[in-house]
């Protein structure tokens, strides 16, 4: 051995956040002056220092150098006990390279930070928290929550078994609030949410007291009562004042609109004119049908034409009535007008032919009106035909109900010639 080392002190004890130094002797027990420079090895090399930094001595001296230890006040210096090594390199002869050891002890420390995640919660009865704690020291930290004396009023319920919260790493907690009572009207009632977060480490206590708030919303807020009570003013409104109106003007618009259809189709066209004389259609056992065609002059190759049938029916029953086509005609509807004034109410059919043109619900107007750009064809001897399935007869303009169910089908259009 050409170099001796020692340590000034078997162990050392150092306090994170302040600075510690001990003492290291070198010898030099070689034959020439050698100079010596040290690389600090171990746990506890990224804060310790050797100073100076580079020694030279002469053959059969020595000489001490200071280790200073400047531990940081950080988690990542965990208290216990930690290697220490410094490796004395020889300039002249490195491969005489020395290692030393000691022990450094680090002392532990306590440093928590706890807070109350979120500090204020809306809800109209309970809601959730959540405390979280951060173990900023350098020693394992148990952690319990804690409550203070509350009232009835106000609940709040926390898990009561412990914590271990590792240094630097943090832990949530999980806590809930809930009010006693529902609040329905009113403004918002603040409720305190207190509580205390206890944590023990390093034989140490401490307490951390934590406050939020609970703000509790009323069910009907003032907004959703003028809202409600705004709709209820324009219910009233319409059902008062509005329908009324509407429904009285429709009447007597519906009324007159059948009135003036029926004294339209009532009288009858003479037998020669085309369409003939009115033909009776047979309308089943309690009902019955009528319809009647009625010349308007002449437009071009035809002529202007109309037919007319009237159907009724006993309430449950159906009937039937129908317009037949004059033979060697062919009759060019482009207009349907219907009439409903009594306001019955079951369901009329219209057909032309073997086709389906039509099913309303009678309940569903008073007074209805079709029309086509292009004409629909009806042949020779075919029939337009009304039926109706009477399911509750109306009242009319008089007040009265009336006996039976009963319906006007006006059809015109252009009544031509066959082509030969």
């Amino acid at each position: 051995m050409t170099t001796t080392t020692e340590f000034g002190l078997p162990t050392v004890v150092v306090t994170p956040g302040q600075e510690t130094s001990t003492t290291m002797t070198v010898r030099n027990d070689s034959d020439i002056v050698e100079a010596y420079e040290f690389e600090v090895v171990g746990g506890c090399a990224p804060w310790t220092t050797v100073e100076p930094a580079r020694l030279s001595l002469y053959p059969g001296t020595s000489e001490q150098v200071a280790i200073v230890l400047r531990p940081p006040r950080s988690p990542e210096v965990r208290a216990g006990e930690v290697p220490l090594g410094v490796r004395v390199l020889p300039a002249e002869r490195p491969e005489s390279v020395v290692v030393t050891e000691t022990t450094v002890i680090v002392e532990p420390f306590a440093h928590q930070r706890a807070r109350l995640i979120p500090k204020r919660r809306r809800a109209w009865r309970s809601a959730r928290y959540r405390v979280e704690v951060q173990n900023n020291g350098n020693t394992p930290t148990v952690v319990t929550l804690s409550l203070p004396e509350t009232d009835d009023h106000l609940k709040i319920a926390v898990s009561t078994a412990p914590s271990t919260v590792d240094p630097g790493a943090k832990a949530e907690l999980e806590l809930r609030a809930r009010v006693a009572k529902l609040l329905w009207f009113g403004k918002p009632a603040v409720w305190p949410v207190r509580l205390d977060a206890v944590a023990l480490a390093a034989d140490e206590r401490h307490e951390h007291e934590l406050a939020g708030e609970l703000v509790q919303l009323p069910i009907l807020s003032r907004w959703l009562l003028s809202l409600l009570g705004a709709l209820v003013a324009l219910l009233l409104a319409w059902l008062l004042l509005v329908r009324p109106a509407v429904l009285s003007a429709a009447r007597e618009a519906a009324d007159g609109r059948a009135q003036e259809i029926a004294q339209a189709v009532e009288p009858q066209a003479p037998a020669d004119q085309p369409g003939g004389a009115p033909e009776e259609q047979p309308a089943g056992e309690q009902g019955q049908g009528r319809g009647q065609g009625q010349g308007r002059g002449t437009s071009g190759g035809g002529e202007q034409s109309s037919g007319t049938i009237e159907v009724r029916a006993n309430a449950g029953q159906r009937a039937t009535g129908t317009y037949v086509v004059p033979a060697g005609k062919v009759f060019h509807i482009t207009d349907i007008v219907l009439a409903n004034h009594q306001g019955d109410e079951g369901v009329l059919t219209i057909a032309f032919g073997e086709r389906t043109i039509t099913v309303i619900a009678l309940e569903t107007f008073r007074n209805q009106d079709y029309h086509w750009v292009t004409p629909i064809d009806i042949p020779e001897n075919a029939t337009v035909t009304a039926t109706v399935d009477c399911a509750r007869p109306g009242t009319p303009a008089s007040g009265r109900q009336a006996p039976n169910c009963a319906q006007l089908l006006n059809v015109s259009g252009e009544l031509g010639d066959i082509a030969g």
